[in-house]
């Protein structure tokens, strides 16, 4: 693996572990409440600070998962070159416009 991609997962892993000490927060203290489904959404909806935190959960994730699957087909299916990196751009791009979709209806919806 490039160095580059190799620091971009590390990095990337270092904004997802704090998002998601936050997002684990929200769900134990939501179930802890008694929330349901529609409150939480009433809660999200129109709010910018949640948009800005699982918008960047959903960019982080989406780049550290890429590189760790390009990793995972070069190994294990032999995939190299221009087909390699068509892959994890794909893999990439695909979660990040499902997290994102994901995103706008939590928060715009």
């Amino acid at each position: 693996m490039p160095i580059r991609l190799y620091m971009l997962q590390r990095l990337s892993a270092l904004v997802m572990a704090p998002l998601v000490l936050v997002h684990l927060a929200v769900i134990i203290i939501a179930v802890r409440s008694g929330l349901d489904a529609e409150t939480l959404l009433g809660r999200t909806r129109g709010s910018l600070v949640w948009g800005l935190v699982y918008g960047t959960f959903v960019v982080a994730v989406s780049i550290h998962a890429a590189i760790g699957l390009r990793t995972v087909l070069d190994e294990w299916a032999h995939i190299r070159g221009k087909a390699l990196d068509a892959a994890m751009w794909a893999i990439g791009l695909g979660l990040l416009g499902l997290g994102s979709r994901a995103v706008y209806a939590v928060t715009v919806g």
